[in-house]
């Protein structure tokens, strides 16, 4: 047994207060094993790794239903190793026999997510409330944390494009690599990224107009800025190498189900075609 207040040995004398009570304050994942069980020492390892990860998020009840027989048959274990999750006295969850890591991370984010993922929950929730710059704050702590956590990065760099952060939100959208569900939308918005943070100019004869369109969306103007984008676009399609269309797609990624993106698609269509 590592040396972990959150990994408890227990039995049929402890069991109701450290898994029955405890489960009224805290998740408590119950580990029914046995010494000579060949699964068992491949899924114990993992338990009690993701268990420290979780840096009491939930804890781990290690139960050797050999020498506790009767709890083995009062919560029906017929094969082991039997995980069950106790929440408020009851059991919620439960699989038998070895899985892999991924898997029983899997399995413990349905009822008992780690403090990285409750962290992840709030931040999402201040994003839908438009409160940008505490969602920035929990965001990046989590993503200091976990650098290679891309679902943190990606709301990151969206996070950072609302606050007219052209230069920041890029540095986090090249955080994640090309391989990741999370790619594809990163690449739909860094041209905005871009956008909001050029500075220099590249003398196409655009360079006002860019600016402008830069300057409306650092300040959330919308609007104003597919305006802008648009014109350039009637101008010339492929000015820059189509950085106005790239831009405004990436905006339409950003806004969502925005209003204005019905009627802004609509518009770049006539342009386009």
């Amino acid at each position: 047994m590592i040396n972990n207040d959150n990994i408890l040995d227990v039995n049929e004398a402890n069991f109701t207060l450290d898994v029955i009570e405890r489960s009224k304050r805290q998740p408590v994942i119950v580990d029914f094993w046995a010494p000579w069980c060949g699964p068992c020492r491949m899924l114990s390892p993992i338990l009690e790794k993701v268990t420290t990860e979780a840096d009491g998020a939930f804890v781990l009840a290690k139960i050797n239903s050999d020498n506790n027989q009767r709890l083995a048959q009062q919560y029906g274990v017929q094969g082991i190793p039997a995980v069950k999750v106790f929440r408020d006295g009851k059991v919620v969850g439960e699989f038998v026999g070895a899985k892999p890591e991924p898997q029983v991370r899997e399995f413990l984010k349905k009822y008992a997510p780690a403090r990285e993922d409750l962290a992840f929950t709030a931040a999402l929730a201040l994003m839908a409330e438009g409160r940008w710059p505490e969602a920035e704050t929990a965001l990046q702590n989590i993503v200091t944390q976990s650098p290679t956590r891309d679902d943190a990065s990606l709301a990151l760099g969206r996070v950072r494009l609302r606050l007219g952060l052209g230069a920041e939100a890029a540095a986090a959208l090249a955080l994640i690599p090309n391989d990741v569900p999370e790619s594809v939308v990163a690449e739909r918005l860094m041209p905005l990224a871009q956008l909001m943070s050029q500075s220099e100019t590249v003398g196409d004869g655009f360079d006002e107009a860019y600016q402008a369109a830069a300057d409306l969306a650092r300040q959330g103007r919308y609007a104003e800025a597919m305006d802008a984008l648009l014109a350039i676009l009637r101008k010339n399609r492929t000015s820059r190498n189509g950085a106005a269309k790239q831009a405004l797609l990436a905006m339409f990624e950003l806004l969502g189900d925005d209003a204005l993106v019905k009627d802004y698609r609509r518009q770049l269509a006539n342009v386009l075609f």
